[in-house]
């Protein structure tokens, strides 16, 4: 059965809770196992490899946005509302440096994230409210007795990819003269879709995901070849399979043992 859902509203009280640091420390709370095994690893493996090299400005935002960002999909895989506040902060990072490399397509992908899985967790309590028991594969839809739409079916994701690449491969093509047009747009767009597919709770979200880490780990390792950004991009990408991974055999995602509701404040 479908758990019922109400409508996202707007809740300052729900807002509010970005501003407490006990909130923080509940979200932390009750991860996969792997989940902290990956986020320690990867916080001590991305900050060695920032100081490895000269530390510089845009090393240090680098380091803020990689670090922001893997706890923001760690936090997804584990469906925790934390994601939104550090998701903003860090798609904000991400879009500054993306501009910087000349990926212009990853800085509206960044965009898009803020919209699609950012500011409706911050702004809307329903929004990320049991989250875990509203995950599903798209072929559950009618066994949960859903109402069939459209934008539940995986012909409405393949328009979303297709429209999404044309569009940014041509802006990239004639608006911003890109270096990298193919890759970065194609990244974009699998993230675009995997986005769309987060929103409306898909656990098929998760394929394009790790898609998309493959994806990225080529964009940047292409820019980094280039001097046009650090490796640390390109390694924070790589730990996103990671996470990828726990999500696929660790997650309410795919395990419906886990979809569980949340815990009352």
């Amino acid at each position: 059965m479908n758990a019922p859902q109400t409508s996202p509203k707007f809740s300052w009280e729900h807002v509010a809770k970005i501003f407490k640091p006990s909130w923080y420390v509940e979200q932390m709370k009750g991860w996969a196992t792997a989940s902290y095994m990956l986020l320690m690893f990867g916080f001590g493996f991305l900050i060695s490899q920032t100081i490895a090299n000269p530390v510089t400005g845009m090393a240090v935002w680098t380091l803020i946005a990689a670090l922001l960002g893997f706890t923001t999909t760690l936090a997804i895989t584990n469906a925790r509302p934390v994601n939104g506040i550090l998701g903003l902060i860090s798609a904000l990072v991400y879009i500054g440096l993306a501009i910087e490399a000349h990926n212009p397509a990853d800085a509206i992908l960044q965009f898009v994230y803020i919209i699609l899985l950012d500011l409706p967790v911050i702004l809307m309590p329903s929004w990320s409210k049991n989250v875990a028991m509203n995950v599903r594969k798209i072929s559950e839809v009618k066994y949960r007795g859903e109402k069939m739409t459209f934008a539940k079916t995986r012909t409405f994701f393949v328009l979303v990819f297709v429209l999404s690449f044309v569009a940014l491969y041509f802006f990239e093509i004639y608006i911003t003269h890109s270096p990298r047009p193919l890759i970065d747009a194609g990244a974009a767009a699998i993230g675009i879709t995997g986005a769309v597919l987060t929103t409306l709770r898909f656990s098929e979200a998760y394929y394009m995901w790790f898609l998309q880490g493959i994806a990225q780990v080529v964009l940047w390792g292409m820019t980094a070849a280039q001097g046009d950004a650090s490796l640390v991009l390109f390694f924070t990408y790589m730990l996103y399979m990671g996470n990828d991974v726990i999500a696929f055999f660790a997650s309410p995602w795919f395990k419906k043992s886990l979809r569980v509701a949340d815990k009352e404040d």
